[in-house]
């Protein structure tokens, strides 16, 4: 891997964690059961690092 993709990968784990953390305490904080929380925070992270990586690879 070049130091290109290497930080790309690198940013797009960080907003993916970003955002589904931000998501889970949301939620969590509106009310919802902890573990559900984590449910909703793990797929935010997921679909936020799957679109990011889709934006990457269509741009190159």
């Amino acid at each position: 891997m070049s130091t290109i993709q290497m930080l790309t990968l690198l940013l797009a784990l960080s907003v993916a964690v970003h955002v589904g953390c931000a998501a889970a305490f949301t939620v969590w904080r509106a009310g919802t059961h902890p573990a559900t929380a984590l449910l909703i925070g793990g797929s935010a992270s997921g679909t936020a690092c799957a679109l990011y990586l889709t934006a990457v690879s269509a741009y190159h």
